[in-house]
């Protein structure tokens, strides 16, 4: 990792996600959710424009698009980029059909169509992280392991029952 990830002006020190859709995950996707969300915390590179940080970031779905709404540490508002979600529409119903086919390969104890579910979805996550990067480019500098990250809490927000 270069030394401009682990600069502090220029990381994520907490995350939180806002939205219903968080009340309704499985224990595998809360346990997803939250470990995603720990790997983020523990080592990023988030850098909105030219502001330093350290950073808290509330990130959610409203009407339609993602909000990413930036915050420094006592929480008061620097900057909120929002996205249209159109764009990630087939990578969010793609990784909920993983999902279920994970969830379902597990129930049965199919190991070999686990791994392969498993390659899938981290394709999935590198596809996803590389559209994020691209969408946000003018807005918000991100190295690619936090990109992967963010796209794991986006999927999360997205999740429908």
């Amino acid at each position: 990792m270069d030394a401009e990830a682990v600069d502090p002006r220029h990381r994520l020190v907490r995350v939180i996600l806002d939205g219903e859709a968080l009340t309704r995950l499985s224990p595998e996707q809360e346990a997803d959710r939250a470990q995603a969300a720990a790997d983020l915390e523990a080592e990023n590179c988030f850098r909105p424009g030219d502001r330093a940080g350290p950073f808290v970031l509330h990130l959610s779905v409203r009407d339609g698009r993602l909000v990413f709404d930036i915050r420094d540490l006592e929480d008061a508002p620097l900057a909120a980029v929002v996205l249209a979600l159109g764009p990630f529409r087939s990578l969010l119903k793609d990784y909920k059909l993983l999902l279920d086919s994970h969830a379902q390969a597990v129930q049965e104890g199919r190991e070999a169509r686990i791994q392969a579910i498993d390659m899938g979805r981290r394709g999935l996550h590198n596809e996803g992280a590389t559209l994020l990067t691209e969408r946000l480019h003018d807005k918000i500098a991100l190295d690619f392991p936090t990109a992967r990250r963010l796209f794991t809490l986006i999927c999360a927000l997205h999740q429908r029952p």
